[in-house]
């Protein structure tokens, strides 16, 4: 009818929202896999607040060496330093985004892994206690590698602890963390396989990255470094990256 306008009149009408870059943004990956090279360099660019994980976990030399009691007084104190860090860092406003180097599911990753089923139904009372209002990230950066890229790595830069993990813990691991993402629907998702690249050691695989970091993200997607990449007409600057020429 006349003065009447179509629903696809409104709808091209209606102002488009533009979509915002992510505010809160997770790196996450196995051991040795280019995390906090990776966190320090995008918090540099973006001037994010980082969220550092733990790193001084008094019992964390017990458990490598297999002394008994050792794996749940080490999940434990993570746990609680996790949730106590991210609640701190989440709780201040800020003008820029917020970099984590940790997801708060990785706690839950490692006890499944190293807990046993009596210290496993102990710890998960508390991580759902800890943990029920900690708000999922916009954007997890997943970054995963071969378990031998990542043992070769370790044996490179391994510190004194981390000389006592076996090759079997370390694929366990590299496996969990594959388990979690495939099925990992909380947050965009970014995957980035390093195992051919080498962001740490090498400026063109760095550049690399950070040009695909500039497009924007949308469910779960993949960056496979030996494909070319394709620009699209209507990409964003979502994470406003400086890429030195």
């Amino acid at each position: 009818m006349p003065g009447n306008d179509s629903s696809a009149a409104k709808r091209a009408r209606t102002p488009q929202r533009t979509p915002q870059p992510p505010r809160f943004i997770v790196i996450e990956g196995p051991l040795r896999v280019g995390k906090t090279t990776l966190a320090r360099i995008l918090a540099e660019r973006l001037h994010a607040r980082r969220i550092y994980d733990c790193e001084d976990n008094p019992f964390l030399a017990d458990f490598y060496n297999a002394k008994p009691g050792s794996a749940l007084r080490a999940q434990m104190h993570f746990l609680i330093e996790r949730q106590k860090r991210l609640r701190e860092a989440l709780a201040v406003e800020t003008p820029g985004p917020v970099l984590s180097d940790f997801l708060m599911e990785k706690d839950r990753i490692f006890a499944n892994l190293n807990l046993d089923d009596a210290e496993l139904k102990l710890y998960e009372r508390y991580y759902e206690a800890f943990t029920a209002d900690i708000p999922a990230p916009d954007l997890v950066i997943y970054l995963q590698a071969k378990p031998e890229v990542l043992r070769a790595r370790i044996a490179k830069k391994a510190s004194r602890d981390e000389s006592h993990i076996a090759p079997e813990y370390i694929e366990e691991v590299a496996r969990a963390y594959e388990h979690f993402f495939f099925r990992y629907a909380a947050s965009d998702l970014l995957v980035i396989n390093t195992s051919d690249i080498d962001f740490v050691e090498r400026s063109d695989d760095l550049q690399l990255l950070l040009k695909r970091l500039q497009e924007p993200v949308k469910g779960t997607q993949y960056f496979l470094p030996a494909a070319p990449l394709r620009p699209t007409s209507n990409s964003r600057l979502y994470l406003r990256l400086v890429v030195a020429a």
